[in-house]
């Protein structure tokens, strides 16, 4: 990636963890406020000020500070210093324990706010999307077993309503984990809709470094047949190096006749290494040409690979018969917009209940330069996938604070619901180890997630 490519991604990493620790922050800050606790400072970020803003004295300071990679809010609190008698009633140690616990847990409850009004307002708009039709097929595989056939369009994954790929997907991934099949309703070329029973026992998408259930049963979506031209030749590969040129028509591979871009790649991909004859149609006459594909290694994957971008030239009438646009109204947009976030909650939940058993790879977690690659992505495309970025990354953070690990808002809960029990507060020995075991947590935790991202890079 070039250097304007990593500022762009830093940017975007900089403005959606600033948007979302400050969405964050303001949830313990407002309800903190509601319950009478007077907030010192609100500081989005950590380390020294950048800017800073006190309207009066004895007023909230409001901070902007130089590492942003979290945030603060800092309430009058007995245990970290001096109260003044007149200001006791103010403090937050001295607030009952449910007030307490609705000013802790208000953080974590803004993030999935934040996540049911991103949805919403998209569902309002509307969201664009493809239409989930199925490509070809694997065999053996278990859609081919359940009888899915290309061209298939799937309608629904155990009864939910797939209008998009990108619901058909996340669908088939909620509803897989921990099931033994889930269910495809399909309508065929001949209009016919169909119950198909995929069996998935034996399916381990979650042990795997990057998730892809599609892959796993054998799916893959319809693309449109593409004419075999070349748009651009990469510098110093191997197309560079067959003498392969930019407008070039690729009409045969090792004496294949080609029909399309795609058979095109994948007879790359398959052949590694090997030199073949290829015949290339340029400006009206037909040039005979020795391609050798490099070989490439991703991760547990290894490839062909020759360096080239192909031409993409959809029809607008096939563009417009594979789109579709999921727009609710204001009630239908809310019930959506809800489900969506319960749906993203409960998966996250269930893949850290597996990554704690083993059950899920750990290299599933993603660290900060992972999470700023795919801001800079998502912000690239347009503000509606930005969007969507910044849903999943509220509701990851709303999920994790919840957690009862000491350092982290759960942790607190956990005490504070232990003090409920109990009718007195944990003793401030206990609530020391527990600081020290949740900063060890969290530091393992970052460091496997840091180490993944390293490795993401290298691969």
């Amino acid at each position: 990636m070039d250097f304007f490519g990593i500022v762009y991604n830093l940017a975007a990493f900089v403005v959606a963890i600033g948007v979302l620790v400050t969405v964050h922050e303001f949830g313990h800050f407002w309800v903190a406020r509601k319950m009478g606790v007077r907030v010192l400072r609100f500081s989005v970020g950590f380390g020294k000020p950048l800017w800073t803003r006190q309207s009066a004295p004895g007023e909230t300071e409001y901070v902007i500070a130089s590492v942003p990679l979290g945030g603060y809010v800092k309430m009058l609190d007995e245990r970290e210093g001096e109260v003044a008698p007149d200001e006791l009633d103010l403090a937050f140690n001295r607030k009952s324990v449910w007030r307490r616990i609705a000013i802790v847990a208000a953080g974590p409850v803004f993030n999935f706010l934040f996540a049911i009004i991103a949805y919403y307002l998209m569902f309002l708009v509307g969201v664009g999307g493809i239409k989930p039709v199925i490509g070809e097929i694997d065999n053996p595989s278990p859609a081919y077993t359940a009888g899915i056939q290309q061209r298939d369009l799937i309608l629904s994954v155990n009864g939910i309503e797939t209008m998009s790929w990108e619901k058909a997907r996340f669908t088939m991934l909620d509803e897989a984990v921990g099931a033994e099949q889930i269910v495809l309703q399909v309508q065929g070329a001949d209009l016919q809709i169909r119950d198909k029973v995929v069996d998935i026992r034996g399916l381990e998408p979650l042990q795997s470094d990057q998730i892809d259930l599609m892959r796993d049963l054998g799916l893959s979506s319809w693309r449109p047949a593409i004419a075999p031209t070349i748009a651009e030749v990469l510098p110093d590969g191997a197309a560079q190096q067959a003498g392969i040129e930019a407008e070039d028509t690729i009409l045969e591979l090792d004496g294949i006749p080609i029909e399309s871009a795609r058979q095109w790649v994948q007879l790359i991909r398959d052949n590694a290494e090997r030199q073949m004859p290829l015949k290339v149609l340029r400006n009206s006459s037909e040039i005979d040409l020795l391609l050798t594909p490099r070989l490439r290694s991703e991760g547990d994957e290894s490839y062909g690979y020759i360096g080239v971008r192909n031409r993409v030239d959809i029809p607008d009438s096939v563009r417009r018969e594979m789109t579709v646009v999921e727009r609710y109204g204001p009630v239908e947009g809310m019930i959506e917009a809800l489900d969506k976030t319960w749906r993203m909650t409960w998966l996250t939940l269930r893949v850290l209940g597996k990554l704690v058993t083993g059950e899920a790879s750990v290299r599933n977690l993603s660290g900060p330069i992972t999470i700023a690659q795919y801001a800079g992505i998502t912000a690239r495309i347009g503000l509606e996938p930005f969007l969507a970025f910044l849903a999943i990354i509220s509701i990851s953070l709303g999920v994790l604070n919840l957690l009862p690990v000491p350092m982290l808002d759960g942790g607190h809960l956990f005490y504070y619901l232990v003090e409920v029990v109990k009718g007195s507060p944990v003793s401030e020995q206990t609530e020391i180890i527990g600081q020290k075991i949740g900063i060890m947590l969290l530091f393992c935790l970052m460091s496997i997630a840091i180490y993944n991202d390293l490795l993401r890079l290298v691969e």
